[in-house]
């Protein structure tokens, strides 16, 4: 199920760290109220401005907990303009944080994102659900690597993890992005 949070409800210019905490508030209960494999579209379509106190408070916060207080469920942003898409990615790299962007049908990482991250996450979005080993092959990537960096995705929020079997009936998990 998606849900959807149009910023410019609360402005077109979003200053301060009060203002941010009291969308992060609303974001969290959204959150809370979701089930693993929901997503959260924060819609920036005419939001002009924000500054870093806000973004380190609505965006920084909420995707540091993401992965461990609300697991499995995603929030994407989308409608970025140019100028809010670089402000938001220079903000996330400050706070070594990634989101995950939707545009015109597409999905990628913004912020902070090694290239080897952004590889993995790009093979997951084109394979749909694939277990490490596959990807681990497919990337030729050795299966700890693999690992080390689905692990990295998934804590970040970012990728959900879950329980599948492989073709001989043994337990493994898979991995998913937006499923």
């Amino acid at each position: 199920m998606e849900r959807r949070l149009k910023l410019a409800n609360y402005g077109s210019t979003l200053w301060s760290r009060e203002k941010g905490r009291k969308i992060r508030a609303r974001v969290a209960s959204v959150l809370e109220e979701s089930n693993p494999g929901d997503v959260l579209a924060v819609d920036m379509d005419a939001v002009e401005a924000f500054d870093f106190s806000f973004a380190d408070e609505l965006f920084g916060k909420t995707l540091v907990k993401l992965g461990v207080e609300f697991p499995g469920r995603f929030l994407v942003v989308e409608n970025l303009s140019d100028y809010i898409r670089e402000n938001l990615s220079k903000s996330l790299e400050g706070l070594n944080l990634a989101v995950i962007e939707r545009r015109k049908g597409t999905v990628r990482l913004l912020g902070k994102v090694h290239p080897a991250d952004e590889e993995t996450f790009a093979e997951l979005v084109l394979a749909g659900a694939v277990s490490a080993g596959a990807l681990s092959k497919t990337l030729e990537v050795n299966l700890t690597a693999m690992n080390e960096r689905l692990a990295k995705l998934t804590g970040l929020g970012l990728v959900r993890r879950e329980k599948g079997s492989s073709a001989s009936g043994r337990e493994q998990y898979v991995y998913r992005v937006l499923a």
